[in-house]
């Protein structure tokens, strides 16, 4: 159930595993270009507004200067930081091109994602061409630029024509509420999650052997990682049903309206599943085999 060495799949906070590939240097190149265009034709016309009424009595010939260099500056940061924030990481050249930036994480950027890649742009991309942007993203796995590196982000092919990806909300299971509340996972990194939410979701396909089996493996594989411990008497799964909501909770607090919840019911019938409870003095042996440490 681990992932396969060296397969960075992105998965999103709410647990989306995006079908998605990334994005080569000719589409990335024809996307900028694109939005490269419109900047300019935006420019074009802040200039003949200038000519037009900067000097024309309307204002001052100064004023008019500082305005026209002011709203150069704008159009030249405010259109990509304004589209990749507002837009879900798109322009409207990565949106003709079908590309998307989304964090290393998979979650979508926002304004210090897309200010921290206008900046390093400035200097990356038209002044030199180019070839830093197109030097970094051959030497990278991911095809990341300059920018990309020092914002933490990564430009994304997504799939025309297949199934929107459905996010899998994690509710804490009934009577551990309390307990997912006050789970420290930030040592949990994004690979590990994946693991965990794909082990919760297959569980179902495997017989109870097995799934038992499986269960316990991932979850002594993360019990150096999360604390506090286990309850006693908890099972391996919904132990891990505790951990991803409790990432959930950390990462995308508020729910979303396509999410279905898994924790807290038994996969493979979607009834409820009881909480084992510890007896009277709290010495009850832990069930299904997972042994937390006491």
């Amino acid at each position: 159930m681990h992932p396969t060495p060296g397969n960075e799949g992105t998965v999103t906070p709410e647990g989306v595993e995006l079908d998605l590939e990334f994005a080569t240097i000719g589409s990335r190149g024809i996307a900028y270009l694109l939005d490269l265009l419109i900047v300019g034709l935006l420019l074009v016309a802040l200039g003949i507004a200038e000519a037009t009424f900067g000097f024309g009595g309307f204002v001052p010939g100064w004023i008019g200067i500082v305005l026209l260099l002011l709203l150069v500056f704008v159009v030249q940061f405010g259109y990509p930081i304004g589209f990749e924030t507002l837009w879900r990481g798109r322009t409207p050249g990565k949106a003709a091109m079908g590309l998307r930036v989304v964090t290393t994480e998979g979650a979508p950027v926002g304004l210090r994602h897309a200010t921290v890649r206008a900046v390093v742009g400035l200097v990356e991309l038209l002044p030199t061409l180019g070839v830093p942007a197109v030097v970094t993203s051959l030497l990278n796995a991911r095809g990341q630029r300059l920018g990309d590196l020092a914002a933490g982000t990564v430009v994304l092919r997504e799939h025309r024509g297949g199934p929107a990806p459905v996010a899998h909300r994690f509710a804490a299971p009934p009577g551990l509420e309390d307990y997912v509340a006050h789970l420290d996972v930030s040592r949990v990194d994004a690979r590990t999650y994946a693991t965990v939410r794909d082990t919760l979701l297959r569980l179902p396909e495997l017989g109870p052997p097995a799934r038992l089996e499986v269960a316990e493996v991932v979850a002594d594989s993360l019990l150096d990682r999360v604390g506090p411990p286990p309850p006693v008497g908890v099972p391996a799964e919904i132990w891990l049903a505790c951990v991803a909501a409790a990432i959930q909770r950390r990462r995308a607090p508020a729910p979303t309206a396509t999410g279905r919840s898994h924790a807290g019911r038994s996969p493979a019938h979607g009834t409820q599943r009881p909480v084992p409870r510890p007896r009277d003095g709290g010495d009850a042996p832990p069930q299904d085999g997972f042994a937390p440490p006491g």
